[in-house]
């Protein structure tokens, strides 16, 4: 169990900022809590009492106080980020000595041994504002979701974001392939089909092939693995956590692996060519993504049908209008061209670098 005291502050960004403090006596406690913060990766500093100027109460980015040490620490200087753990659920009086110490929650254990792995883990990679994540779905087959997400990710690169690509489509041939990295070492998604619970978003990040300056998740060229809906929760949320901003290639199928990867898009961008087959098509895909994802948005892509026009294809489907898809004539070429889909400063670069300004200020991001 855990609970609130008072209204705790965001954790601040940047690096990491390093592990927490423990105040305790009781030799049993201590060891609860030396093993969560192993399972969160932070190693903590201990002491039985607050410990002297400079030792770590003021600096130290979490304190998790002992029951038995609340009388202990009732004269020490106030600030956030104070944690009274104990293990009586049915003590009442842990609430008073809760406020007496300034504690912004109270938590009892083993019931909120998950919340406490994730909030020393939060605390040890220092984790600011999550990544602005935006997912990317053909409104039919061939619409050129792919290219237009990896094109995105390029230029979120270049304008030196930190960005993670990452391909959801298990039969999409793999994101690698499309930016010339099939070879690349670095692991595929095969290799997180078994995670569970939190996974440290610095690891994953250092696990994956770096391409054009970005990082990326994709397919390996072996048997299809399923990845439960699970493992694409705690990776997804894992690459939010390191900020910046995540991409998403997403299948027009919606299983409940594509839900949870749509339950963490901040947008959404249903690709569209503007013919009425492929509004059509769209307008299927836009109802059932629309069910699990608020913001989804139309980009267009020419040719145009005759009476069709972008303002009219976002009409047709009842959704907002992000622009129109440029097409690079490199990339209709038999070899797609050098290089990968916007590294070059042609139309469909300037789409994305449009696309990202105004959707960074839309976050508040910038």
């Amino acid at each position: 169990m855990a609970g609130a005291v008072t209204q705790e502050p965001p954790p601040a960004a940047g690096g990491s900022q390093g592990g927490p403090l423990i105040v305790t006596e009781d030799t049993d406690l201590l060891d609860d809590l030396l093993r969560l913060c192993a399972a969160a990766g932070a190693t903590p500093e201990v002491h039985h009492a607050v410990p002297e100027r400079g030792g770590g109460w003021e600096t130290a980015p979490l304190v998790l106080v002992g029951d038995d040490a609340a009388r202990r620490v009732r004269g020490a200087a106030r600030r956030h980020g104070v944690v009274l753990v104990g293990r009586d659920q049915d003590d009442p009086g842990v609430w008073q000595r809760a406020v007496r110490i300034g504690a912004d929650h109270v938590l009892m254990l083993p019931d909120g041994e998950q919340w406490l792995v994730d909030r020393i883990a939060d605390v040890a990679e220092g984790v600011g504002r999550p990544a602005l994540t935006v997912g990317v779905i053909g409104g039919r087959g061939g619409a050129g979701a792919s290219t237009l997400a990896c094109a995105l990710a390029v230029t979120s690169a270049r304008e030196g974001l930190r960005t993670l690509l990452v391909d959801a489509d298990p039969l999409g041939g793999g994101l690698d392939v499309l930016l010339g990295g099939e070879g690349a070492e670095g692991l595929r998604w095969p290799a997180f089909a078994g995670s569970r619970g939190r996974v440290g978003s610095g690891a994953l990040e250092e696990s994956l092939p770096r391409l054009h300056s970005l990082r990326v998740l994709s397919w390996d060229r072996g048997d299809r693995v399923a990845v439960p809906p699970t493992a694409v929760r705690a990776v997804l949320a894992a690459a939010r956590r390191r900020g910046g901003t995540v991409v998403v290639d997403l299948p027009r199928r919606i299983d409940d692996g594509v839900a949870e990867a749509l339950a963490q898009l901040d947008l959404g961008l249903l690709v569209v060519p503007a013919e009425l087959r492929g509004v059509a098509a769209a307008g299927r895909v836009a109802s059932a993504v629309g069910m699990v994802l608020r913001d989804l948005r139309v980009a267009v892509r020419g040719p145009y049908a005759p009476g069709l026009d972008d303002r009219e294809v976002a009409r047709l489907l009842g959704l907002p209008l992000a622009g129109e898809v440029p097409v690079e004539s490199a990339l209709l070429r038999p070899d797609g061209g050098k290089e990968p889909p916007g590294s070059s400063r042609g139309p469909l670069a300037r789409f994305c670098t449009d696309f990202w300004e105004r959707a960074l200020i839309e976050a508040g991001a910038v």
